[in-house]
């Protein structure tokens, strides 16, 4: 059954806690679930640590905790030291009953550093590309024993960001590694989402509907910005809005030939100053439930 959820992120950012942090927690969850009536919200820097504190306040606004974003460093540490670090977020994951995990490499990432621009991010070798794929593939295995998928999410900023980068990661993991497949990130980092999609399709188990202003994205490429500069930019946006590039019609279409049964998120980081979370997360919702009736999804 296609659920449709949202991120945080929207209203208080989690790489710079600075963004939103003048809005109420309760603001957030109020009008995220009673207000727009998504049917969950992933994680966020704000909410209960405790797994059952966590459900027992999302369920009070009628949200679902959807998954939560997951830092691996196994480029620096072993997959049973990982594990280990695992433990405390494998609670939550199982007492709301997530089926995914968001997962992303971040020992190397750049993507919270607002000094860093997004251009100068660390790339693998083939050979070293082959030995994290091994290692994330060991780790996923482990997850998949506790009824979890590893949702893989390709992101700015990060060892897998562009096209090549995704097909190199996934020919590098074996059937346990799944994917996260976002369509703002795939378009900011070169691809065409439909293409991309398309190929790696099959593993695609998470999906986050993100949106992107393509002038302020090549303005952040042209001046060398950070990706949080990006952001306050004006870089990303929801579907529905007329300044994004991205096409969401065909994207559903193919999740909808494929039997995609998963969450459909809205991952939209913006300034709330100068967009309003509650509006662009409605149009978002709207949008999407719109696009998803008309290709069968729902």
């Amino acid at each position: 059954m296609i659920q449709f959820g949202t991120n945080p992120i929207a209203w208080a950012n989690d790489d710079d806690q600075s963004i939103g942090a003048d809005i109420p927690t309760e603001r957030i969850l109020d009008e995220a679930g009673r207000q727009i009536g998504f049917d969950g919200i992933e994680n966020g820097h704000r909410w209960p640590k405790d797994p059952v504190e966590l459900r027992e306040t999302l369920e009070e606004y009628g949200l679902k905790f959807i998954s939560g974003w997951y830092s691996t460093e196994l480029l620096t540490r072993s997959v049973e030291d990982e594990i280990a670090a695992f433990q405390p977020h494998l609670a939550k994951l199982k007492e709301n009953g997530c089926k995914v995990c968001v997962t992303c490499e971040t020992s190397n990432a750049i993507h919270s550093d607002a000094e860093k621009p997004v251009n100068d991010k660390a790339s693998l070798s083939a050979a070293e590309m082959l030995a994290f794929g091994e290692k994330i593939e060991e780790f996923a295995a482990y997850m998949a024993d506790q009824g979890i998928h590893l949702a893989y999410h390709h992101h700015m900023g990060t060892i897998v960001e562009t096209p090549e980068e995704i097909d190199a990661f996934m020919a590098a993991t074996g059937p346990a590694t799944k994917l996260l497949f976002d369509a703002g990130h795939c378009f900011f980092g070169g691809g065409n989402p439909e293409e991309v999609l398309a190929k790696h399709i099959d593993r695609v188990v998470h999906f986050h509907a993100k949106n992107v202003r393509p002038d302020v994205a090549k303005r952040v490429r042209d001046e060398r910005l950070s990706f949080i500069q990006g952001v306050l930019a004006g870089a990303f946006t929801v579907p529905g809005d007329q300044d994004g590039a991205v096409d969401f019609a065909p994207l559903l279409e193919q999740l909808a030939a494929k039997g995609y049964d998963g969450w459909i998120v809205i991952e939209a980081e913006q300034d709330p100053k100068v967009r309003n979370p509650l509006l662009y997360q409605t149009l978002g919702l709207a949008t999407l439930k719109r696009l998803s009736k008309d290709a069968g999804l729902i």
